[in-house]
């Protein structure tokens, strides 16, 4: 009596486990998902409205998983007591040969397994997303699904198909064919899963952000407003969301108010210091630019950190890291030569020290800033510098002694960049060479020929040959001729005609006078030095009798247009000649030429 009433204890408890059981709301809408999928009737219609179901259903798994992401963690299911249970059944049922109730709560039992393993990965792949990079957690998740569908393929591994196959009227076989229905489904779903986790990588990355602000409470409201869920489709091809967009604004208004409040702060902070104490305005000003650079290159700094989901790209994390270590040398560079540019023409008066040890000594402060700024971005490009400051040896010495004419090549391009001699689109002659600068390469400088030739050349040249540069000028381009006059010409209409020229030249509005107003760049230059010679600006204007020839004599005309440009220079040229043609008609004089007078002396005589 006792062994039947076990035996019906066990059954009821068996067909009370193996019922319709409800594994979670997500579960349970998936399996029925793939039932219809998997119907012989179904439309592709059909199937193509359940898949977009389930990815709309995967997305708001993924927001909900990440508003519980710490309580999943911490409780996750394991179904360790209906396994339990159902391994204590099946254990009774093989004794008593119910092969059918076996198999029933064994195909029953892999469900279970699938799903803990389901839970196990996904609690494995919301603590893997706790990882420094991107890229350790890309390796984290795909160590862990690799697990998981090694997992699921041992559960498996034995065959249950032989079972449909089975036609006896058993209620518990029908219920055995089900229990495998189910488990089939449950390994698509699991196949289903990890298919949209690696869909939904990015966004899943994106909103542990969010979470470990405390923002992804906020950031899912927000995504799930209709305007949102219409726009971020389209947004999402591009990698962008409605959110990022949002932050990148943000950000960039922030740093645009906090660039003012930078100018104030650090007009403060040099204050301070009593060496920048009376330098401050200058300093705050020469920094205004590179300041102004700098916030232009942390917003797009934080516009990538955005878009790539609140990740940094080893490269461009590199590369940013460089341009800020170029940036803190700029702004030591350029204090330093400001702070000499008033030091300079404090002393310019007194006039004790040398003008070239001043730009020596300049020029020797700059190289060691740039050398420091230069080391500086090397280390946070990831270079070694002890390895590099140590192959500066013995070795170094042989390779440089064997490389000469390349590292002469090398400091030559240095001497031109730093120099500042030309650069690219002047017109220079050098030597024999006669062109506009193309490129300044490491090894040769390139030159296009006016004849529309290609020339290449070697930088370590320019250390020992003249450099004549035509666009090193500003304002004045030079106007030079000698007019003959014929000897029986009377020296008053020559006075009248060197003076009207003189006057007409000094009137002309396109010719350069002692009373062209010019205005100067404004900065602040750390030599002593002419600004007119260094601007290039020329207003010299003579015009003078100037040589009694074998067969003339010759007016000397010297001055400058107040344009460069060749063009225009001719113009103004051709201009010119025509009226000093006018004067000289209108003096009676007339142009001379080259001539021979022969004299008969004994015709003379007589």
């Amino acid at each position: 009596m006792i062994k039947k009433f076990l035996f019906l204890f066990i059954f009821l408890f068996a067909t009370f486990l193996n019922a319709d059981v409800k594994y979670s709301n997500f579960i349970d809408k998936q399996l029925q998902l793939v039932y219809q999928i998997n119907e012989n009737n179904v439309t592709k219609e059909k199937i193509k409205s359940i898949m977009t179901t389930q990815e709309i259903d995967y997305n708001k798994a993924l927001d909900f998983l990440m508003k519980n992401k710490n309580n999943f963690i911490k409780n996750t299911d394991s179904y360790d007591k209906e396994i339990f249970s159902l391994e204590k059944i099946i254990s009774i049922n093989k004794r008593a040969g119910n092969t059918y109730a076996m198999l029933r709560d064994e195909i029953k039992v892999k469900s279970y397994e699938l799903l803990r393993y389901q839970n196990l990965m996904i609690k494995d792949m919301l603590i893997a997303l706790n990882e420094p990079s991107r890229e350790l957690f890309k390796e984290k998740l795909n160590s862990i699904i690799s697990k998981n569908q090694q997992r699921v393929s041992e559960l498996s591994s034995k065959d249950y198909s032989y079972i449909d196959k089975i036609d006896e009227p058993s209620i518990t076989l029908a219920q055995a064919k089900k229990n495998l229905k189910e488990f089939y489904a449950l390994k698509e779903i699991n196949t289903d899963m990890i298919s949209n986790i690696y869909k939904l990588e990015n966004k899943m990355y994106r909103l542990n952000k969010y979470t470990k602000y405390h923002l992804i409470s906020l950031v899912i409201n927000i995504n799930n407003l209709a305007v949102v869920e219409s726009v971020n489709p389209i947004l999402e091809d591009y990698g962008l969301t409605v959110i990022k967009l949002i932050i990148i604004i943000f950000f960039i208004a922030f740093i645009y108010f906090l660039r003012r409040v930078a100018y104030i702060a650090l007009n403060k902070y040099l204050s301070s210091f009593e060496l920048f104490g009376n330098y401050v305005k200058e300093i705050v000003e020469v920094l205004y630019k590179p300041i102004d650079v700098l916030v232009v290159i942390i917003n797009i700094n934080i516009v990538l950190f955005v878009y790539s989901d609140f990740s940094d790209i080893a490269l461009v994390k590199t590369s940013f890291d460089v341009i800020y270590g170029f940036f803190f040398t700029l702004v030591v560079y350029r204090i330093l030569n400001t702070v000499a540019a008033i030091k300079i023409s404090e002393i310019n008066d007194e006039n004790k020290i040398k003008n070239e040890m001043i730009n020596v000594g300049i020029k020797i402060i700059n190289f060691v800033v740039m050398l420091i700024g230069f080391l500086i971005m090397l280390y946070l490009a990831g270079v070694n510098l002890t390895a590099v400051l140590s192959g500066l040896g013995i070795g170094g010495f042989a390779v440089a002694f064997a490389a000469k004419d390349t590292i002469s090549n090398f400091f030559g391009t240095l001497s031109i960049l730093f120099s500042n001699v030309f650069s690219q689109g002047d017109w220079i002659v050098v030597a024999n060479d006669e062109g506009v600068v193309v490129e300044i390469g490491l090894r040769v400088t390139t030159l296009r020929t006016f004849d529309n030739a290609m020339i290449a050349i070697p930088n370590g040249t320019f250390a020992t040959t003249d450099v004549k540069n035509w666009s090193k000028r500003t304002l004045g381009r030079r106007i030079k001729m000698s007019i003959g006059i014929k000897y029986d010409s009377k020296s008053e209409d020559i006075k009248n005609a060197v003076t009207q020229i003189r006057e007409m030249l000094d009137k002309h509005s396109g010719i350069a006078t002692e009373n062209t107003a010019h205005k100067h760049r404004e900065y602040h230059s750390a030599k002593l030095i002419s600004k007119d010679d260094f601007e290039g600006v020329k207003k010299t204007l003579l015009v003078y009798l100037d040589d009694f020839g074998p067969s003339s004599m010759n007016i000397l005309i010297y001055c400058f247009t107040k344009t460069v440009n060749w063009k225009s220079w001719l113009e103004i040229k051709e201009d010119v000649m025509f009226k000093i043609m006018d004067i000289l008609e209108k003096n009676n004089l007339e142009f001379a030429f080259p001539s021979l007078s022969i004299y008969n002396e004994n015709e003379s005589l007589s």
